[in-house]
């Protein structure tokens, strides 16, 4: 190999790395959003739940997830592949959790703080 190859191949990882890495970083240290769970089962809202609460929910007859340490999981499902409770926890803005046999999405979602002073001041 020559020495621009190197280079070229170098700067792809690192350009590579970056966007890996970027998103995660901000998704861990920048959030300033209350992370929450949303939930929807054949495209329709099944409910959404803070994360910053550990609990077990059940969804329908058909799947249950578990909230716990503000990581989601999908610890029950009556579907022949299993993919859903197999994926790992799920915890940054944006990542979710799918179950196609039976139609249901968790995803983990925020409001920004602007966004929930304005809901406050529409509600109050």
């Amino acid at each position: 190999m020559k020495k621009k190859d190197l280079i070229l191949i170098c700067s792809v990882l690192v350009l590579a790395a970056a966007f890996w890495l970027i998103p995660r970083a901000v998704g861990i240290f920048g959030n300033s959003e209350a992370q929450k769970l949303r939930i929807t089962v054949l495209g329709k809202e099944y409910g959404v739940y803070s994360l910053d609460e550990d609990q077990v929910i059940k969804i329908g007859d058909t799947n249950v997830c578990e909230i716990k340490d503000k990581k989601v999981t999908m610890i029950s499902a009556e579907c022949p592949d299993q993919l859903c409770i197999h994926q790992g926890p799920i915890r940054l803005q944006g990542e979710t959790i799918v179950c196609l046999p039976n139609k249901v999405v968790l995803e983990v979602t925020g409001m920004k703080q602007t966004d929930k002073e304005a809901l406050d001041e529409i509600v109050n």
